[in-house]
């Protein structure tokens, strides 16, 4: 052989030897962290030494006992914010309200009987300033009464002018106590709520009701700058939720329909819905298809989501919450808590106790892929390297 020819071997050799030093150093192209990147990535992991990227959550393997937890562990509640009431509060005469005040007499003869009749109706709309006006008695001041004491004060304004006096007062238009109701329902619109206090259901239903399935429809509650949203299934679900209405309440129903977010080594990934009311992660698993057995690793199947307080401290104790707040971990808008659940599907009774773990709206379920099919990707990519070097020494040329 020439000596140019075993010149160009040489530096074949040496081209080949360096494509493959250069792939050992390169970074394999992957499809999400490994399972024990997931786990170290948590509040005691290493990857929170730089300040800047930091964000404290806590990694936690589910138990019985924390599924348990969590099933059990109390949601988004209209009790809880609002309190349950009773009967929507003493009822009281408002502006715009529409009265109709009759007026009885002993006396065939007073203001307000003749022969033929004992008494006179007067109607009354309470006007802007809370007032209303009362033949023989002026202005009187409405707003803020009971109808008790409405008829308490005509008739006290009345003994001196009128024979034995007697007063009913009665609401004809209860304008001042209303409650609106927006959104998906099947007619929007502003609900009077007279002297009994509605339920929220009962303010729905006067509605029209909702227009989509309960699982899938959010009851917003605005009260006092208050706000709160609570499925309607819950509603349903629990009737300490079922709250009475308010006047000035302003009610908001929308269609989310609730879903999770399939990612990794799941034989379907992206947005899946529930079309239930509850779903169990074992369930969500079903519907993602379960796992891709060829790369997929049982140990690491994680669920990450916003945690209520309530719930983060059942999970891991108040000891440990309050570590990770003084370690820096900091609530969403809606002052919920991250945390990452881990489930290890090489343990036989991890299938049992995902049955009790509840999966949450917009959870994101993650499959991490098993550390081998990191070997494997690289191995095929050195394999076609070689294959490439071969083909240079053999021919001479790269094409």
């Amino acid at each position: 052989m020439s000596r140019p020819r075993k010149g160009l071997d040489a530096f074949v050799r040496i081209l080949a030897a360096g494509t493959l030093l250069a792939l050992a150093g390169c970074i394999v192209p992957s499809d999400g962290p490994l399972t024990n990147e997931v786990i170290s990535s948590g509040a005691d992991g290493k990857a929170y030494e730089i300040p800047q990227t930091k964000l404290i959550f806590d990694v936690v393997t589910i138990d019985q006992r924390i599924a348990n937890s969590v099933n059990a562990s109390p949601r988004a509640s209209f009790a809880k914010t609002f309190g349950i009431g009773g009967g929507g509060g003493t009822p009281v005469i408002g502006v715009g309200d529409r009265l109709e005040v009759t007026i009885f007499e002993a006396g065939p003869d007073g203001l307000f009987s003749t022969a033929e009749r004992k008494s006179t109706t007067i109607p009354v709309i309470v006007q802007p300033d809370g007032h209303g006006q009362i033949p023989y008695v002026g202005s009187v001041r409405f707003a803020g009464m009971t109808i008790d004491s409405a008829r308490s004060t005509i008739v006290d304004a009345l003994k001196a002018k009128a024979v034995e006096p007697d007063v009913i007062v009665a609401m004809a238009d209860n304008a001042s106590r209303t409650v609106s109701v927006q959104g998906d329902v099947n007619k929007s619109s502003i609900v009077p709520l007279g002297l009994n206090g509605l339920h929220i259901s009962e303010v729905l239903a006067m509605a029209g009701g909702a227009s989509k399935p309960p699982y899938d429809t959010y009851v917003s509650l605005k009260r006092a700058g208050r706000t709160r949203s609570v499925l309607l299934q819950s509603i349903i679900d629990n009737p300490r939720d079922d709250i009475y209405v308010k006047p000035e309440d302003q009610i908001y129903v929308s269609y989310d329909p609730q879903t999770f977010s399939a990612l990794g080594q799941t034989e379907k990934s992206g947005k899946i819905a529930f079309n239930a009311a509850k779903l169990s992660l074992v369930e969500a698993a079903a519907l993602a298809g379960g796992g891709n057995t060829a790369t997929a690793d049982p140990k690491g199947y994680f669920i990450f989501r916003y945690e209520e307080e309530n719930v983060y401290r059942s999970v891991v104790g108040d000891d440990r919450f309050r570590d990770l707040i003084s370690r820096g971990m900091a609530p969403d808008t809606e002052g919920r808590y991250p945390i990452v659940y881990r489930l290890d599907l090489a343990a036989t009774q991890s299938y049992i106790v995902a049955q009790n773990f509840p999966v949450r709206n917009k959870d994101v379920i993650y499959l991490a892929r098993h550390v081998a099919t990191d070997f494997a990707k690289f191995m095929s990519i050195v394999s076609s390297g070689s294959s490439a070097a071969y083909n240079i020494q053999r021919t001479g040329r790269a094409f």
